[in-house]
């Protein structure tokens, strides 16, 4: 196992303690004393508070109150702007947003207070959708609703739409998605002026947690310690929502002197928290004679809800993806963040990429049609390959060959054959089925210069026992980092994989290696780590050894990566993960249900550590794309979401997931000891585009908006007939 622990299928090192039920999650936690913390929530999308009272016949003297007034330091949650207070203080501006704080021993009193807190609000007008933000019809963010934009322009877009080109436009939208992790929300706070504040529970990032605290509470770094709980799933909902839960913890903490634990209930975590940003793309190309894209005009917009959050980033990242695997050689594209009056969005497995590229990937195929060219071939001739540059300057240096990816995805789909037979048999039979496919790339790390700007830093100790710790701040939250990171040290120390610990990271412990997110965990931690394995093997030939014995490695930007955060020009990321997806899908045109038969991922990410963790990546991301697409509606009103239950946000069960077939293609990442690339977003890109093509190919009717349900479909084939 030591001589070849990388590339193996290595058991899952946690494994055993999650299936048996040994494994501590925070709502197993308890500490002496400990109470429980609610949070009294805005009933309004948007207005002034007016009045706070306490009614009913509770004993009110017997709980803990927190309002804006009692926080210690600053009342915002510290991330990338500070415009998100951790209690509403005279404004609230979303459904949801939390006002008041109450803590109490008996959890079921408490519920029954949260209900006798009276707030009375004085409503203000609020906005509800992108189009009504872009207008202004009320400016509810900043001076014009746009918390962020970008620009990317490259080429002559003035010229680029005459000499006879055909020209295609057309328009597409995704709404929000809810994470659905199995564990809910959860936080344990101890909290006193003279230790400090401490807070453990289901997590992603610690040191954003920390980071936010320091702010909150105005203490200095030592004086803040966050710990992660075993955690039951994140997909970015648990990036950085869990900074407002701990700080609430916290705070009732801070003021009661006793640990308080908040454990959201499935009904609150659904409304309460971060979903993925809906989205409105528009775009325009220019194709010439030969098929060969001329010209692209992209306009992606998306609502980043009532407060910044994270919006910036999860922007950028779909900027940078608007634009697909294809080479153009005029290019512009723009984009906003903008403001309305819902719970913030944030971040969700695929950070603005699924987006964009359902976007351009349904786009493809319609300028496919309009010129005459199958989709497979329209795309084959316009790839990007080694050498091509992308529209921000980039030149592509993967070593990947799209067109070999697409030639591999569509024989072990039968595409071809498969389309020509079903177009035969759709003419005598109520169930339609279709073939349709998308190709496209997710960029590994942080984008431009956010891993330089990271600097992260990791640690390995070996101990006189023969043990060997990994520290990080890289959190297991169910990818299987805790294994791959074993098998790393395994394989550059030559020992036996049962020899090494993959600590709980702990800000007291652990170095700041960044956060878990960006599929950067086994590529850019996960090669420090290796790094660091390769320090201490060196260090450890020598004589006079004092155990324990602590070695790091720090992260260092490549020569050859580099990008201007202010233009927006340059190497976008240090590499991207490619693929090609197909779907084969059935619609019923009686009941005008959509099901996908069968679904092939083919995949270029690098060395592939862990084959049978590599493939639960795929399908479980694949899984979790086809309830964006088929299933999960959230549905809105007045910027609150309605069908906050499991009874009523329909998500796929297992007899909704077809067959997935996934290959991998390796091409190791020149810069990362271990040759891996990102793989954790890549399979939510490609299925919501390749399943629309598919059910469009199945019915001959264009849908350009997920979710996709049955009444979707039976408006879009009655509006044809019409």
């Amino acid at each position: 196992m030591a001589e070849n622990a990388i590339g193996q299928s290595v058991v899952r090192r946690e494994g055993r303690e999650k299936v048996t039920g040994q494994a501590k999650y925070v709502d197993d936690l308890s500490f002496p004393g400990m109470i429980f913390g609610a949070t009294v929530r805005s009933s309004v999308p948007r207005g002034r508070i007016r009045t706070i009272s306490f009614e009913g016949t509770i004993p009110w003297n017997e709980f803990v109150i927190v309002t804006a007034k009692d926080v210690p330091g600053k009342n915002i949650v510290a991330l990338i702007e500070h415009d998100q207070p951790y209690l509403a203080d005279g404004m609230v501006n979303h459904p949801e947003e939390a006002i008041v704080l109450l803590a109490h021993p008996d959890k079921y009193l408490l519920e029954e207070a949260r209900r006798h807190v009276r707030i009375e609000i004085d409503p203000l007008p609020a906005i509800f959708t992108i189009e009504d933000s872009l207008a202004q019809k009320e400016i509810v963010w900043g001076k014009d609703n746009v918390q962020k934009s970008f620009l990317i322009e490259t080429g002559n877009m003035k010229d680029a739409w005459t000499n006879g080109h055909v020209v295609v436009e057309g328009a597409y939208e995704t709404g929000a998605q809810e994470q659905l992790y199995i564990e809910p929300q959860g936080m344990i706070a101890v909290a006193n002026p003279a230790d400090g504040v401490t807070v453990r529970g289901s997590l992603q990032c610690p040191f954003y947690i920390h980071k936010a605290l320091i702010e909150l509470f105005a203490l200095p770094p030592e004086k803040i310690r966050v710990i992660q709980t075993e955690t039951g799933g994140g997909f970015g909902g648990k990036e950085e929502y869990p900074t407002i839960i701990a700080g609430h913890a916290a705070l009732l903490a801070w003021k009661s002197g006793r640990p308080v634990k908040i454990i959201y209930d499935r009904a609150e975590d659904m409304v309460a928290t971060t979903k993925r940003h809906p989205s409105r793309t528009k775009i325009k190309t220019a194709v010439d004679k030969q098929g060969k894209l001329t010209a692209m005009n992209i306009d992606f917009v998306i609502d980043g809800g009532a407060y910044v959050t994270l919006s910036p980033v999860v922007l950028s990242r779909g900027t940078l993806h608007s634009f697909g695997p294809y080479a153009c050689p005029n290019v512009k594209i723009t984009s906003k963040a903008v403001a309305t009056n819902t719970p913030p969005h944030g971040a969700f497995r695929g950070f603005g990429a699924p987006q964009s590229l359902f976007a351009i990937e349904r786009h493809m195929d319609r300028v496919a049609r309009k010129v005459g060219l199958s989709p497979d071939e329209f795309r084959r001739r316009n790839f990007l390959s080694d050498g091509k540059t992308m529209p921000t300057g980039q030149i592509v240096r993967d070593g990947v060959d799209l067109s070999a990816l697409l030639d591999r995805a569509l024989e072990l789909s039968h595409f071809h054959d498969k389309r020509r037979r079903f177009a035969r048999e759709n003419t005598t039979s109520a169930i339609k089925k279709g073939m349709g496919l998308a190709t496209f790339m997710h960029g590994a790390g942080f984008t431009g210069s956010g891993e330089a700007y990271l600097a992260s830093i990791v640690a390995i100790e070996a101990t006189k026992e023969g043990i060997v710790r990994v520290l990080t701040s890289s959190t297991e939250i169910g990818q299987g980092k805790n294994t791959v990171f074993a098998q790393i040290v395994a394989e550059t120390l030559r020992i036996p994989i049962d020899r090494i610990e993959v600590t709980m990271p702990d800000t007291a412990i652990v170095p700041n290696s960044g956060p878990t997110v960006a599929s950067r965990t086994a590529m850019v931690v996960g090669g420090l780590v290796a790094e660091a394995a390769k320090n201490l093997k060196e260090l450890l030939k020598k004589k006079d050894i004092h155990f324990p014995v602590k070695v790091t490695a720090q992260y260092q930007q490549p020569k050859d990566i580099s990008f201007d955060d202010k233009t927006y020009r340059g190497d976008a990321y240090g590499t991207y993960a490619w693929a090609v997806y197909v779907a084969e899908v059935s619609v019923d045109t009686v009941t005008y249900e959509a099901h996908v038969d069968d679904f092939v991922a083919v995949q270029e990410i690098g060395k592939v550590l862990n084959p049978t963790l590599a493939s639960g990546q795929i399908e479980g991301g694949v899984a979790q794309a086809i309830g964006m697409v088929l299933y999960e509606k959230v549905e809105w009103k007045e910027g609150r979401m309605v069908n906050g239950q499991m009874t009523n946000y329909i998500m796929p069960t297992s007899v909704d997931v077809p067959p997935i077939r996934v290959f991998f293609e390796g091409v190791p990442y020149r810069h990362s000891p271990t040759g891996a690339k990102g793989i954790g977003e890549l399979p939510m890109d490609g299925p919501a585009p390749a399943i629309l093509n598919a059910i469009e190919d199945a019915i001959g009717v264009s849908i350009n908006k997920i979710p996709c349900l049955p009444e979707d479909i039976l408006e879009a084939m009655e509006r044809s007939r019409a």
